[in-house]
């Protein structure tokens, strides 16, 4: 069994259950999040005892999305005056790692079911839209939240949710940062169903992982493979774009100052600048 920082892993009975473990509160993603993640997909991927993957969290909560101050050394360079070829280059780079990890869900062969509890922010909106499949307790609550902090959403949101929630409502979260409860995100189609708790939520991931595990697993992963092949190159070509705008846009005054508000916990003021 390996030992993984951000996460940890079982598998019984032809279903795996991948939980986000943090270290970050809310199990924010830092650095280990992104350089795990891909590898543990791959491995169950390629696992063919595993036939199903249930993706869910620790604690009260989904996740926080992006450990800002974890992973502030990647947005510093960019942020410095007249950041030049070098740091957006590497920049560049850092965004398409970590759309390639969340990119390593949505690739799996095997259906991934996210049972979601307590909060569902940015990047963990980014990661259950990789999801085939997306469950929430009573209690879930979820945003699209990077607009606040002066980002353009480039993991994955703006080129998956189109095609689970449609354009109108994608715009609305998107635009606004706003935050949508669980029955929101039920009627827009965000979400299958919702269930009363944690434990209830977890528990019909996990009848749905084996009422898909007790199918033929080739022809399971033959579904998943004909239902992605029309969007697999229009999401591809989406996260190169976006990762380019970013790497050439991103740095602003308004970015440094959403980023000090969360270090100094208060609301930022922007500027357009």
């Amino acid at each position: 069994m390996t030992e993984w920082k951000a996460f940890t892993v079982e598998s019984k009975d032809h279903v795996a259950q991948v939980t986000l473990t943090g270290p970050g509160k809310g199990n924010a993603m830092g650095p280990d999040f992104w350089r795990e993640l891909p590898i543990i997909f791959g491995e169950l991927d390629a696992d063919p005892e595993v036939r199903a993957i249930v993706l869910t969290g620790s604690g009260k909560h989904f996740s926080y999305g992006l450990d800002l101050p974890a992973m502030a050394g990647t947005f510093g360079p960019l942020l410095a005056d007249k950041a030049l070829a070098a740091p957006r280059t590497d920049f560049l780079h850092e965004i398409r790692g970590m759309q390639a990890s969340v990119t390593a869900v949505a690739d799996c062969r095997k259906p991934v079911i996210a049972a979601v509890s307590g909060w569902c922010i940015g990047g963990g909106l980014d990661l259950i839209a990789a999801a085939d499949i997306r469950l929430a307790s009573a209690d879930a609550k979820f945003s699209l939240r990077e607009a606040k902090v002066a980002i353009v959403a480039d993991i994955g949101s703006l080129h998956r949710l189109p095609g689970i929630i449609g354009e109108g409502h994608l715009r609305e979260l998107a635009y606004t940062g706003k935050d949508i409860d669980a029955a929101r995100a039920e009627k827009i189609g965000l979400i299958n169903d919702v269930h009363a708790d944690q434990d209830a939520v977890l528990e019909a991931a996990h009848v749905v992982a084996r009422e898909i595990a007790e199918n033929p697993p080739l022809v399971v992963q033959g579904i998943k493979d004909v239902l992605d092949q029309p969007k697999a190159g229009k999401v591809a070509d989406g996260l190169r774009y976006v990762s380019t705008w970013n790497a050439a846009f991103l740095p602003s005054h308004d970015l440094t100052e959403a980023i000090q508000a969360v270090f100094e916990k208060r609301a930022a003021r922007f500027e357009g600048k």
